[in-house]
């Protein structure tokens, strides 16, 4: 075996190996590149503002020149649109919005023959209040077998006028609207953890639990890769539904993290397997926001899902010692359930990370509107998400890329308020400025807006308005500047798959520990640790060790070898 690589500066100290399961020649899951695909905002095929399938089908070439392994669609159902299609009416049909059922499985017949997996969103915690069993609750009337279905419960008060509990929703106000009779005299009351058009399931009752199983089968066998499950943690709630002050369970709150919902998934796993064979492996990832190790790793048991996403390094600020205790604490999770970890930099909830590294604070948190409209320098912004990028792609496990961060896009804040359609905005009177900013439609070609998102000549504008300085970002821009982001993510993407210790495998920290103190993150990948990232993060240039090969870097080096900051580099040993 050759020696170590040498450390950053310093003296050398013992190599501190982190553990991860798994290799590169394991699933395909386990080291994946996937691609989110939010449906109304990637391309728009018809020209009615909103994106659709046929426009994702006519994009997938960018895909394929990408070098991505799977897209998660988010969701594409029937709904209302209350919240963006996460309010299902049907969980086996798609939405004329977006184009018809026998278009869906085209897609994802395309996709597999370009060599791309289709992994679905599915929505279990709530459905639309226009989802045939809700209407039929409605009308049934308390006590009935159609209501159990939900979580109805009468009022509190002297006239049922009070919220059944103090539960509130995410969205804003109480997790509660009352329903009126037929002949308009209010009566009981239903749990909507979300907005009021998303009434909660009630998983105790078998069928529910039944119809799921239906619907992963249906969707199964018509050939997508897996599933993306919302608020995966949230679908069981404390017995009895007690107030927040009366409540006692291990799980921070009554609503999540109920220790129930493995039973779920235990089951969901055996209906996979029973679809899956050797190198068609049929995956879950969850959308789990718990910050207890110990609990998100419960869900990714070998019986029960397979990923997970790793929202804490989302959150993270661009912070070398915050990152590497992130990482640290990631892994170490992960390996007594031999699950791979995840990595993502943002998503449909969240602001886009070149916004977020360009602040002074590059946090995230969920208290958007404390963050919303603060300064932002964006070329430190794109500068920094390029090294993100990188030490994502470095790390052991699977990566997320939401759609335009391979564009270096950044959150878009100035939408005109008449125009925002996150029902976050209107639950809360406009306190919280909504996810619409890390929504707005992709540019693809031209130097106006729509930007080739809809044909030219289109009568309809994008749903939502897109800043006319995206024109030097579109595809067709950066796919010819050698400089550009969309450059560095389809050379990464295609290193990535020629090397086989990235992806799931080993990690080992440099002798300095990454030298995370002053800013520094450095490790190597592979048994023999032939490869290795280094992310600068301390404010000023560092020299590059000797005996390596440059393989990429995210940004030009200086004079010398020199690693500027808030630059990423991969290197291999000489």
């Amino acid at each position: 075996m050759s020696q170590p690589l040498s450390p950053v500066g310093g003296k050398s100290r013992d190599r501190q190996e982190v553990p991860s399961s798994g290799a590169r020649d394991g699933a395909w899951w386990r080291h994946a590149v996937i691609y989110q695909i939010y449906p109304r905002s990637f391309a728009d095929a018809d020209g009615d503002g909103m994106g659709d399938l046929a426009g994702i089908r006519a994009r997938l070439p960018h895909l394929v020149d990408l070098g991505v392994d799977a897209v998660w669609l988010s969701p594409w159902y029937v709904s209302p649109q209350a919240d963006a299609g996460y309010d299902v009416a049907d969980y086996c049909d798609i939405d004329p919005v977006f184009g018809t059922l026998a278009e869906a499985e085209q897609l994802i017949a395309e996709a597999r023959q370009a060599g791309i997996r289709t992994i679905v969103d599915l929505v279990p915690n709530h459905c639309s209040d226009q989802h045939p069993w809700f209407r039929a609750a409605v009308a049934a009337g308390p006590g009935s077998t159609e209501r159990d279905a939900f979580h109805f419960r009468p009022g509190r008060g002297a006239h049922g006028e009070l919220p059944p509990n103090d539960w509130p929703s995410n969205f804003g106000g109480p997790a509660w609207t009352r329903v009126t009779g037929p002949d308009g005299t209010p009566e009981e009351w239903y749990l909507h953890m979300f907005a009021p058009g998303q009434p909660d399931w009630n998983w105790e009752n078998p069928r529910v639990a039944k119809q799921f199983e239906d619907i992963l089968v249906f969707w199964l066998e018509r050939g997508v890769a897996g599933f993306r499950i919302d608020v995966a943690d949230n679908l069981v709630k404390a017995a009895g539904l007690p107030d927040l002050a009366d409540y006692s369970g291990e799980s921070p709150q009554p609503w999540a993290d109920q220790d129930g919902v493995h039973a779920i998934y235990r089951r969901w796993r055996s209906v996979l397997e029973e679809h899956s064979r050797p190198g068609d492996e049929k995956v879950f990832v969850g959308e789990l926001w718990s910050d207890r190790p110990e609990r998100f790793a419960r869900y990714l048991r070998a019986d029960e899902l397979h990923t997970g996403f790793n929202f804490d390094f989302l959150k993270v600020p661009w912070q070398a010692p915050a990152m590497r205790e992130v990482i640290d604490a990631t892994l170490e999770a992960h390996g007594p359930v031999g699950a791979p970890a995840t990595w993502v930099l943002s998503n449909h909830d969240t602001t886009r990370h070149v916004t977020r590294y360009g602040r002074a604070d590059t946090g995230y948190g969920f208290d958007r509107a404390a963050r919303h409209g603060s300064p932002v320098d964006l070329e430190t912004g794109r500068r920094r998400a390029r090294a993100g990028a990188l030490l994502t792609l470095a790390l052991p496990g699977s990566t997320y890329i939401y759609q335009g961060d391979e564009l270096g896009l950044w959150e878009v804040e100035d939408i005109p308020a008449e125009l925002l359609q996150d029902p976050a905005v209107a639950g809360t009177g406009g306190a919280d400025p909504g996810r619409d900013g890390c929504r707005v439609p992709l540019p693809w070609s031209g130097s106006a807006a729509p930007f080739g998102f809809s044909p030219d000549g289109s009568a309809n504008e994008p749903w939502l308005p897109q800043p006319a300085s995206w024109a030097a970002l579109t595809v067709a821009a950066q796919a010819a500047d050698p400089g550009s982001a969309l450059v560095l993510y389809r050379k990464a993407l295609a290193l990535r798959k020629q090397l086989p210790a990235f992806g799931d495998g080993l990690l080992a920290w440099w002798p300095e520990g990454g030298r995370a103190q002053d800013g520094v993150l450095a490790f190597t990948r592979g048994a023999d640790g032939e490869l290795a990232c280094i992310v600068n993060q301390s404010g000023q240039g560092i020299p590059l060790p000797d005996a390596t090969e440059v393989l990429l870097a995210s940004s030009p080096l200086g004079d010398g070898a020199v690693l500027p900051a808030d630059t990423a580099v991969w290197l291999r040993r000489e």
